[in-house]
């Protein structure tokens, strides 16, 4: 078998949480394949780099095979150099009765450095996840700054949203999520984000001829719009392991393909759904590899689940009229 070429993996926040449990499913190949050799790239602000060393220090002794080089480094045009898989972690979090309206414009900035500095030093076939909340407009601002990039290449993660409703599903049916199909988040990744069951399936059977109309409205869908918070009142901070593992998964499948299997991505708007392009917003999404999608089409849309997608559409409005000035 031909060996492949290493690539390069750039990971911003590398002295975070959410990246100490990244770092090592990456290194492990779980998110690109047991065969791809990965130089793996860790930036953060100098005040972090201390930490980000202790980080090195563990990747280093966890021996991984597929790991042919590491990077530390607070400069983004080192960071970035030829990097063909980008990981947008670092971002100032939310915290304790924080919306994520409120990371808006603290964040912005951030992100648009970075979308300039990938378009200038990255290579062009890079494929970007902005996990850094507000991660959709944060996705469409580092987008529309990095040159020479197309913006398809650019995704924000609503697979954390995608998977946290599945687990709800499965719980209340009694079932493993593997028996879960066809299910999607729509809109923005925030309190507005509308988890869809209309076309779910569990063992190629309707979710909602299993569950009640009233558990749908009052129960499942404020559960998963509400997840976020309900665990930074648990635990005192934001969601860490599950996010990390979503970011795989997400990566995973626009890497690899999903295999046919409907996943949940906020990607650019095409008009699908009368989304006007313009807006990164999760769709029902099949990942076909190397970067590849497709938008799920001709789905009918009841007049329930329209409101509510309007509702997160106008929400991703209002943010990107609010960063208007950092767009190009």
């Amino acid at each position: 078998m031909q060996k492949k070429p290493v690539v390069r993996v750039a990971i911003t926040g590398a002295a975070g949480q959410i990246a100490y449990s990244l770092i090592p499913r990456i290194a492990s190949g779980e998110m690109l394949g047991k065969d791809q050799p990965v130089h793996i790239v860790l930036i953060d602000i100098p005040d972090s780099m201390k930490v980000v060393e202790g980080v090195v220090m563990e990747l280093q002794d966890c021996a991984f095979p597929l790991v042919r080089g590491i990077t530390a480094t607070s400069d983004l045009a080192e960071g970035f150099k030829d990097v063909e898989y980008t990981l947008l972690v670092g971002a100032k979090p939310r915290s304790k009765g924080m919306e994520r309206k409120d990371l808006l414009l603290e964040n912005a900035k951030i992100f648009q450095t970075q979308g300039k500095a990938l378009g200038k030093h990255a290579k062009s076939n890079n494929l970007t996840l902005v996990v850094g909340n507000p991660a959709n407009t944060n996705a469409l601002i580092a987008a529309s700054n990095a040159s020479n990039i197309d913006p398809k290449q650019f995704s924000a993660m609503t697979r954390l949203d995608h998977d946290r409703a599945l687990a709800q599903v499965a719980n209340k049916l009694k079932v493993p999520v593997r028996s879960l199909s066809k299910f999607a988040i729509w809109g923005n990744h925030s309190a507005t984000q509308y988890p869809d069951l209309s076309y779910a399936l569990v063992d190629g059977v309707q979710v909602s001829s299993k569950v009640e109309k009233t558990w749908v409205e009052s129960e499942f869908i404020p559960t998963v719009q509400q997840r976020g918070a309900a665990i930074i009142n648990a635990r005192g901070s934001s969601s860490a392991a599950s996010a990390a593992d979503a970011a795989i998964k997400h990566m995973r499948d626009w890497s690899l393909g999903s295999n046919g299997e409907w996943v949940s991505m906020a990607v650019p708007s095409d008009g699908s759904y009368g989304i006007k392009p313009g807006v990164y917003t999760s769709y029902p999404i099949v990942c076909t590899g190397n970067g590849k999608y497709e938008i799920v089409k001709d789905l009918k849309i009841d007049a329930f689940s329209q409101n509510k997608i309007d509702l997160s559409i106008k929400e991703l409005l209002e943010e990107k009229a609010g960063v208007s000035a950092l767009l190009k």
